[in-house]
């Protein structure tokens, strides 16, 4: 079981991810909310990860019965990293929305960001995106290791899912949008 940081005021929330690699270890979640009826087939989303890097490998992908996306695993040992993506839908999501929502301060919003704030509380479908780091066999909190967790790897997924939905990423970590 992941533990995932959420915004203040909303607390702590357990997410089960469908990744259980030995070596790895959860780092950190990002959300994309997006309207239900934007959600992406299996095959839309497999394709459009294949099409972001050589290097990164597919796991597990499930979809519904209609062929629409649920979830999947992206596996890249250059990167050090995995992530794990699962849909999630219906009124947890909308009240999760408009939670976070309620915690962004107006003035300290750009115009890109106004604009993704005014669309948050309508998107009633979410994505979200599990970034763990590939730790090997030795002691996940030795900070001297020569391998490094890439980012890279979550940050084109994350690009790419929000490309697919036309949807809303949120940090709920740091509470602010991407």
């Amino acid at each position: 079981m992941a533990r995932v940081a959420t915004q203040k005021g909303i607390g702590r929330r357990s997410i089960m991810s469908s990744f259980e690699r030995e070596g790895y270890q959860w780092r950190e979640t990002y959300f994309v909310f997006f309207d239900r009826a934007s959600r992406p087939s299996l095959k839309q989303i497999e394709k459009r990860l294949h099409q972001l890097s050589k290097r990164f490998e597919l796991d597990g992908g499930t979809a519904d019965e209609q062929g629409h996306f649920e979830s999947i695993t992206l596996i890249s040992d250059s990167d050090f990293a995995a992530v794990d993506i699962a849909y999630e839908e219906g009124e947890e999501v909308l009240e999760q929305a408009a939670l976070l929502a309620k915690e962004f301060k107006l003035s300290q919003l750009d115009a890109d960001e106004r604009e993704k704030f005014k669309r948050l509380p309508k998107l009633d479908a979410r994505f979200d995106l599990l970034h763990f780091e590939h730790t090997a066999d030795e002691d996940p909190l030795d900070e001297e290791d020569d391998e490094m967790l890439d980012p890279s790897a979550l940050l084109l997924v994350l690009d790419a899912v929000l490309e697919l939905t036309d949807g809303v990423g949120i940090d709920p970590a740091s509470g602010s949008f991407v």
